[in-house]
């Protein structure tokens, strides 16, 4: 199973389980993903969501094959639909991230409630480096938690940074010893399973609903712009230069 779910003490653990792609995510993980998430929100037993990676990975994003040979059509697409459901969570999300996270491996973050990550993780946004543009609101959150200036440099350039810039930034909470971040995450939601339900729904719903309109808005026209250029000539350009192991050259086009 490329996704491992499990469920004990009231907390849904979400794992991702292809470290031989680097635990690349595919349309049929997002939709397990996404029903997790769905049955999660019903199941008064689940108390908080916990994600994370496998040993030396989080995520190095979407899978490009898989990608590129079912393009996410209509807003029922399994990572739409995922998206939607990590948006609008109303229980706590914690991540562990305790390796590289790639583009929706590090945008996903930004709907998390807990991030935290092994002192050796890095993070990248590779999006304009492959044609493309942002996704799942990261053009409104990430400029919302590191500021304008901070967000333009990682997601215009798409040039990896470590984590401690990630945690100055101010989307991880914590950095820990490769070895303890996954050990700490559950802790830390084993915490919040102890906690009533009831503040823990209240007190993120207080906090998200001033945004959570904008976000919504956010990750739809990011999709429209991101459905468009995955098929311009300039993402084809850049993910057949990663096929072929070379450095695409944008110069040919305007």
């Amino acid at each position: 199973m490329d996704i491992l779910i499990e469920r004990a003490d009231g907390v849904l653990t979400i794992a991702f389980n292809r470290p031989d792609k680097k635990n690349a995510i595919t349309a049929a993980m997002y939709q397990t993903m996404a029903d997790a998430f769905v049955e999660a929100q019903g199941d008064a037993a689940v108390r908080v969501i916990l994600i994370r990676g496998s040993a030396g990975i989080f995520s190095a994003g979407n899978d490009l094959e898989d990608f590129m040979n079912a393009p996410p059509a209509g807003e029922d697409a399994p990572v739409f639909r995922f998206l939607r459901a990590i948006s609008s969570a109303e229980k706590p999300v914690v991540a562990s991230v305790a390796g590289p996270a790639v583009g929706i491996g590090t945008t996903l973050l930004l709907h998390c409630d807990l991030v935290y990550a092994a002192d050796t993780a890095s993070f990248s946004l590779p999006f304009a480096q492959l044609g493309l543009c942002p996704e799942a609101a990261s053009s409104l959150l990430l400029q919302r938690v590191a500021g304008y200036q901070a967000a333009a440099e990682k997601l215009l350039l798409g040039e990896a940074f470590d984590a401690r810039e990630a945690q100055r930034m101010g989307f991880v909470n914590r950095l820990l010893p490769a070895a303890e971040v996954d050990a700490f995450a559950a802790s830390q939601a084993a915490k919040l399973a102890a906690l009533p339900a009831s503040s823990l729904r209240v007190t993120k719903s207080l906090m998200k609903r001033a945004s959570h309109h904008d976000v919504q808005t956010q990750i739809t026209d990011e999709a429209v712009h991101f459905g468009k250029m995955l098929l311009a000539p300039e993402a084809r350009e850049a993910l057949k230069a990663f096929f072929e192991k070379r450095k695409p050259d944008f110069r040919q086009f305007d």
